[in-house]
């Protein structure tokens, strides 16, 4: 699949729809999970890191046509603690946008392996890593971005393990974070969280995506260009 130039959102309130029939709800986490407080962030502005490593809320920016952060969390049960869940979903103009997004994402991990984002979280010990169609297993994204590292909050303590994946489709990107509680470990997490990425971007090829014409050369190879950033929804 690849995204259709027709189809494809070239007004804010499009931007808005195309996102309302994207993103995830609770239900792509499984039963227990619950909306959190707040459950969607102020989708007039988004979370950039500043050159202390400190999320700062903006408005956005112009290569951006509209963005939603959804939060969730995952009560404790036994002896596993809450787990704190957020999607994004940010539609840019073009499919170039979403590739210095993605692009973006890499350099602040390289730059910045501590962040403290809103309410005091603070992130540590972060590792990313990208891959195309195709390597490394990704099979369902044309460039897929996974970020571990750990978790800290005033209120739950830690740290914990912490998850990121973030992926596109055309000028659409979509993410989600996950900051686990007490009694989790990176691989059990994993297992717990893996869904909801794969199947926004399953919504977001039905609403916007066509098939790739396999006589196409120049076609299929737009599909699957590697990447060339926010810290939204973290």
């Amino acid at each position: 699949m690849e995204a259709d130039p027709a189809k494809v959102p070239r007004t804010e309130e499009a931007a808005r729809k195309l996102i309302r029939q994207v993103i995830a709800g609770p239900e792509l986490f499984g039963a227990e999970t619950k909306r959190a407080s707040p459950y969607e962030n102020d989708p007039h502005n988004w979370s950039v890191l500043d050159d202390s490593c400190v999320g700062q809320r903006e408005p956005l920016p112009e290569r951006v046509l509209a963005t939603l952060t959804r939060n969730f969390v995952r009560p404790a049960v036994g002896s596993k603690g809450p787990v704190r869940m957020s999607v994004t979903v940010t539609v840019h103009p073009a499919t170039a946008d979403a590739a210095w997004e993605q692009a973006g994402m890499l350099e602040e991990a390289l730059s910045c392996s501590e962040q403290t984002l809103s309410e005091g979280r603070k992130l540590s010990g972060l590792f990313s890593n990208a891959s195309v169609w195709g390597e490394a297993g990704n099979n369902y994204a044309e460039d897929s971005l996974f970020e571990m590292g750990s978790c800290t909050s005033p209120t739950e303590g830690g740290p914990y393990p912490y998850q990121y994946q973030q992926a596109t489709f055309g000028p659409v990107v979509v993410s989600m974070s996950a900051c686990a509680g007490e009694g989790w470990d990176a691989k059990g997490l994993l297992q717990e969280v893996n869904g909801p990425v794969p199947r926004m971007l399953l919504r977001a090829e039905a609403k916007i995506g066509r098939p790739v014409d396999p006589t196409d050369s120049k076609a299929d190879s737009a599909a699957h260009t590697p990447a060339t950033g926010a810290t939204e929804g973290r």
